[in-house]
């Protein structure tokens, strides 16, 4: 008769514990998604993202590559009509970011329009540790810092197109005075 009344009780905690859960789970809200990014593009005639010079385009693309160079930047892909140049900031030691500029030059009536784009992406240091785990019947399981070294590395955890337009406006008129 106690294997029938045990039997009896199992059903019951499985119906609490499952009931419970779903209650926790109904609690909980899901993270709010940022609004899509593409509603914000705008598609104005206006863009901090272009100049136009009175150079053929090779000798504009020259010109972005002197003035980049004379800021600091590491030339990565360079052709007669495009180049793309990085440099590295460190403004704290657990921080890095990355600054990415591509320069695009195309042929516009006697001139050229270059096209500038700079996608800024940032790092963080990010340190993680193993444990090792001990499992034992019937007490339950138990994680212990046994022989674990932490390891520490940088980790991507944003990057974002520049769009200040005061930003653009630096550039090029650092690419004006060299042309000149």
């Amino acid at each position: 008769m106690s294997l029938h009344f045990l039997n009896l009780r199992r059903p019951f905690r499985l119906a609490t514990g499952m009931s419970c859960a779903l209650m926790l789970a109904a609690c909980s809200t899901p993270p709010k998604a940022p609004p899509p990014a593409y509603e914000a593009e705008n598609f104005t005639p206006y863009s901090p993202f272009q100049h136009e010079l009175g150079l053929k385009p090779e000798a504009a693309c020259r010109v972005g590559q002197r003035a980049l160079l004379s800021q600091g930047y590491l030339l990565e892909t360079v052709a007669e009509q495009n180049l793309r140049a990085t440099k590295y900031f460190q403004p704290e030691s657990t921080h890095q970011m990355r600054l990415e500029i591509t320069l695009v030059c195309l042929p516009v009536g006697g001139g050229t329009t270059i096209f500038a784009s700079a996608v800024q992406t940032r790092y963080e240091l990010k340190s993680t540790s193993a444990n090792t785990g001990l499992s034992v019947a019937g007490v339950g399981s138990i994680s212990l810092p046994w022989g674990a070294d932490s390891k520490e590395a940088m980790v991507k955890v944003g990057e974002e197109t520049v769009a200040d337009p005061d930003f653009y406006n630096r550039l090029f008129d650092l690419i004006r005075r060299l042309a000149d």
